[in-house]
């Protein structure tokens, strides 16, 4: 009986071991063609892939942008904008540039060149006409009329007239007298001085008199500089009423810096901008000269005087400040370029370089000395480079359209 369940369990283990292996088997067997199907799939995708080109089109795309990084930093202009803008380009070659000392100065009358028209006599003030500051006169032309009318001591010319009737009378009197030994030679000696005291005053009063009262005249041809009283202002003898200046020469008075002593001597021209048209001028294309410097700084400032004398040309205002730029020491071989050539972005300057006929670069430069009109270029480029030196703000402004995508593409 034990005989029969050892084999009953023994067979059972034998049944339970075979159907392991036949489910293992068939399991090996599902997923042999499970990875059958998966590398058909898989070589599905892939004639997929070929037939549609999208492998290959990866492969361009990621060409084109190795293409396009590395001419990320050219500036495409298109010759006929970049000739509708104005922008030029010049190729750079060492030059003589001077060192500057740069600093502030004004712009005066010369001496000489200005006059000062004044009351010959006390009463009130009235323009003839519009008298306006800046505006042309010729010599003698009437500026103010001075009124005594209504003035206490009266009319200076009638008083004046009458004195010398006076005096006239008692010195032709005095005259007949003297020769029968009437009268001494000294009493007639003093007729005759007063007579021609009055004579004189008289003379000069009623030179520019009308009914209206005494007349004041431009002493100079020139312009009004201007005008030192008002309309109804009551003036004394000899008051300063209109300043006139005829421009022709005009001094430059620039204050340097104690610092600066040392190099004075070396001083040859300037240069100055003016603040209402940004113009910047050259002494030497004005027949300007240096006229002297300060030995010595004044009381009350740390700055010496460094004067200049130049024409005018009609577009300078006496008595405006300007930005001066002192030229001294000359330099050998210097690169520069002109003020506008450069443009700047958070203190650093930067210029263009042309690459082709519509291709430019952005390049950033030191600078160094700069006289009003071009600057030293310290790095940055090199002589022979075409650098654009007018137009750089439309060449920038092309770079920032440049940054913008022309198209984008969407997966």
């Amino acid at each position: 009986m034990k005989k029969l369940i050892f084999f009953g369990v023994l067979g059972l283990f034998i049944l339970a071991s075979c159907n392991s292996t036949v489910t293992h088997t068939h399991n090996e067997h599902d997923h042999e063609a499970e990875g059958h199907n998966h590398a058909t799939e898989d070589h599905d995708h892939s004639a997929h892939g070929d037939e549609s080109g999208e492998g290959h089109s990866h492969e361009t795309a990621g060409s084109h942008l190795e293409t396009t990084e590395a001419h990320s930093d050219e500036i495409i202009l298109p010759k006929v904008k970049a000739e509708a803008a104005g922008v030029k380009a010049s190729i750079i070659e060492p030059a003589p540039f001077q060192q500057v000392i740069k600093t502030s100065g004004q712009v005066l009358a010369a001496q000489g060149d200005e006059s000062v028209a004044v009351a010959t006599v006390a009463g009130v003030v009235s323009f003839r006409g519009k008298v306006t500051e800046g505006m042309s006169v010729g010599s003698g032309t009437p500026l103010v009329t001075i009124s005594s009318n209504n003035i206490a001591d009266g009319d200076p010319v009638q008083r004046a007239r009458i004195a010398y009737e006076v005096s006239k009378k008692e010195y032709e009197r005095m005259k007949a007298l003297v020769k029968n030994k009437i009268v001494s030679d000294k009493e007639f000696a003093q007729a005759e001085q007063n007579y021609e005291n009055a004579r004189i005053s008289y003379e000069a009063l009623s030179k520019n008199h009308s009914a209206i009262g005494q007349n004041i005249t431009a002493p100079i041809a020139g312009y009004v500089k201007s005008i030192l009283v008002k309309e109804g202002d009551y003036v004394t003898i000899g008051q300063p009423l209109v300043s006139v200046t005829q421009n022709r020469r005009l001094f430059l008075r620039a204050e340097v810096s104690e610092k600066y002593y040392p190099y004075l001597r070396t001083i040859s021209s300037a240069n100055f901008q003016t603040p209402y048209n940004n113009k910047v001028y050259e002494l030497q294309a004005l027949n300007g000269k240096l006229l002297s410097f300060g030995k010595t700084a004044g009381d009350n400032s740390f700055y010496v005087p460094v004067t200049f004398e130049f024409d005018n040309k009609g577009e300078v205002i006496p008595g405006s400040f300007v930005e001066v730029f002192l030229l001294s020491s000359p330099m050998e071989n210097v690169i520069s370029l002109p003020r506008t050539a450069l443009t700047e972005e958070q203190g650093s300057y930067f210029v263009y370089l042309q690459l082709d006929e519509e291709g430019y670069k952005k390049q950033e430069v030191t600078v160094g000395a700069d006289n009003g009109k071009n600057v030293q270029i310290l790095s940055g480029v090199k002589a022979g480079d075409r650098v654009v030196t007018e137009g750089a703000y439309q060449v920038r402004l092309a770079s920032a359209s440049n940054a913008i995508p022309a198209h984008s593409h969407e997966h």
